[in-house]
């Protein structure tokens, strides 16, 4: 019989992988590290793609 696997969606992914570079470049908590991430993020996503 196979484990089921949990649904990650793409921004919780993308959300994560920020997340843990932020945590091994500083001195950031997880929960800091998580609160910034989502900060950089939608910063990202609302940046003209001409721009990135």
């Amino acid at each position: 019989m196979t484990t089921p696997v949990p649904y990650v969606s793409r921004y919780d992914r993308r959300v994560q992988l920020v997340q843990r570079a932020l945590t091994a470049n500083s001195e950031l908590g997880d929960k800091a590290a998580l609160a910034l991430a989502e900060h950089v993020l939608n910063a990202l996503d609302h940046m003209p793609e001409n721009v990135r």
